[in-house]
């Protein structure tokens, strides 16, 4: 059954959600974490050669062998993860077509290919530490006996032998563990099976909302507004923090404190939990959410000489809230709302649109943020989006929702919706939210799972028939942007603009504005007797 979303009294049909396949289940689950320093091992260390790749498949050899010379085990290090997931290397191995195909749909640069000769590697040197450890347990208890003292010395030489060469095999194997795991990390989420395939011009337009006003007068872009209303001030910022700052001045601070709160409100009549957020975190934390603290076209900001960044959507900070826990299912779903300020380098970003609040370092958001059960996580993005264009219609916008073509999604969404405003300034649509399901890519990096109600009855006569826990499984996460208060000034601004050079204020928003309807042009000069 479809579901509906409801504007005005009018019902809009919006698509039916698809069966998921059998190969949609993401790959990752979670390991106790280990947080450690960003700077406390190289970024860009080269691959180092496995000398005891060789020897662990030798049965013979692994007795007779020593410890490796330097220049055997060469010099090069691994790096090692900040991080690690418990990925499910033979679900990827057993699916490899499907893993492949994600990929390529998604043009990824994940390496499926040398995962899996990685996995199978460590495979081979695990199970030869396995029987090199049996050898050494059964030398040891041989000991225990009485023996005459040539014999013994055999032994004693045997299980010197068997030490070494574990030793250096499970060295092999720590590196080799490594360095699956920094490239099975790079492997993006599923993909749903409705998601166009191709770059964003291949995204489909869901729903079309209003039409783009006309103007029987020249129209103004939101930089002269906010100048003649003398709502904001770029120079200024420039100066004191450089370009893509800026000051809000008189009713634009009122219209972002009004947007904050009037979206608040709305979104807790939906059963949302308000927050605000840390605005910096851990590095690893940024990485378990998919996105990439460090690099040249980096988002992030990090703070030099720690492992921390400030964040670029509240998204972060929530995600991690439940980090390594495990949630009861009468807790399920949780429903967040953060407002937090929002910090991005907008590295590459060049053109007309990033002229004036369109974008910026640092801004103003309120994030919604659902974990839910795994079966329901489709419903919650139709909810969230649903939300969204409630939000937007509320405020008189003209708009478009887009389900996101594979090459646009990032790599933790399995599926994305954005909405696009009409922006006269620009003369075209403005992203202005979006709306994700991460379904369990999110989850099983940062350990966040929840134990079904129903109990597994034991099979175990030991523990005389008595039930046992339910299994744990990961939780699902959404996410989606409620209100990103600089795109929606831009909005407001220039499609509520009057010939007089006077801004109608949205009516949702005039209870927080104190009743203000408009905001009006500032008149300057002196006064005359």
């Amino acid at each position: 059954m479809g579901l509906h979303s409801y504007f005005g009294g009018t019902t809009i049909q919006t698509l039916k959600m698809a069966a998921v396949p059998a190969y949609s289940r993401v790959i990752f689950r979670p390991i106790s974490r280990t947080l450690v320093a960003l700077d406390s091992f190289p970024r860009h260390s080269p691959r180092p050669p496995f000398p005891m790749l060789a020897r662990a498949l030798s049965t013979a050899a692994a007795v007779q062998t020593t410890t490796p010379s330097t220049e055997s085990m060469g010099t090069a290090t691994v790096a090692k993860p900040q991080w690690k997931a418990a990925i499910d290397f033979k679900w990827i191995r057993d699916n490899r077509e499907a893993v492949a195909e994600n990929i390529r749909k998604r043009n990824s640069k994940a390496s499926l290919e040398l995962v899996l000769e990685l996995y199978e590697k460590m495979l081979a040197v695990q199970k030869e530490v396995e029987r090199l450890r049996g050898e050494r347990n059964a030398v040891a208890n041989k000991m225990k006996g009485k023996l005459e003292p040539s014999e013994r010395q055999k032994f004693i030489e045997a299980g010197k032998n068997l030490k070494e060469a574990l030793t250096s095999l499970e060295e092999d194997l720590v590196k080799l563990s490594d360095e699956l795991q920094l490239e099975a990390q790079s492997i993006p989420n599923m993909t749903h099976p409705d998601v166009p395939i191709g770059g964003e011009d291949s995204s489909a337009v869901r729903k079309m909302v209003g039409s783009p006003r006309e103007f029987s007068f020249p129209m103004k872009d939101h930089l002269q507004l906010g100048k003649e209303l003398d709502l904001f001030d770029f120079d200024a910022a420039a100066e004191v923090s450089g370009s893509k700052f800026y000051y809000l001045k008189n009713e634009a601070v009122l219209l972002e404190m009004a947007l904050v709160n009037w979206t608040l409100s709305q979104v807790m009549q939906k059963g949302f939990t308000p927050l605000i957020t840390p605005e910096i975190v851990r590095s690893s934390i940024v990485e378990k959410c998919g996105f990439q603290p460090r690099g040249d076209n980096t988002q992030v900001y990090s703070i030099e000489g720690s492992d921390q960044c400030l964040i670029g959507t509240a998204e972060i900070p929530v995600g991690g809230i439940h980090m390594d826990s495990i949630l009861a299912e009468s807790s399920l779903p949780l429903k967040y709302a953060a407002f937090s300020h929002c910090f991005r380098t907008e590295a590459g970003a060049a053109g007309l649109a990033t002229r004036g609040l369109y974008r910026v370092h640092q801004f103003s958001k309120v994030e919604m943020f659902v974990l839910c059960r795994p079966e329901e996580s489709d419903a919650y993005h139709e909810e969230l989006i649903t939300i969204e264009e409630d939000l937007f219609s509320s405020l008189g916008l003209h708009y478009k929702t887009l389900d996101m073509a594979s090459e646009d999604l990032g790599a933790p969404a399995y599926r994305k919706f954005d909405v696009e405003a009409w922006m006269p300034g620009l003369g075209r649509y403005g992203e202005i939210s979006s709306a994700s399901n991460c379904t369990d890519y999110q989850s099983r990096r940062l350990g966040i799972r929840y134990r079904p109600a129903e109990l597994a009855a034991s099979t175990n006569p030991k523990k005389g028939g008595k039930s046992n826990l339910a299994p744990t499984k990961f939780v699902h996460t959404l996410n989606a942007t409620a209100c990103a208060i600089p795109r929606m000034i831009i909005c407001i601004l220039e499609n509520n603009q009057q010939e007089d050079g006077s801004v109608i204020i949205p009516e949702p928003l005039r209870p927080f504005m104190g009743g203000m309807e408009l905001i009006l042009p500032k008149h300057t000069g002196k006064l005359t007797g």
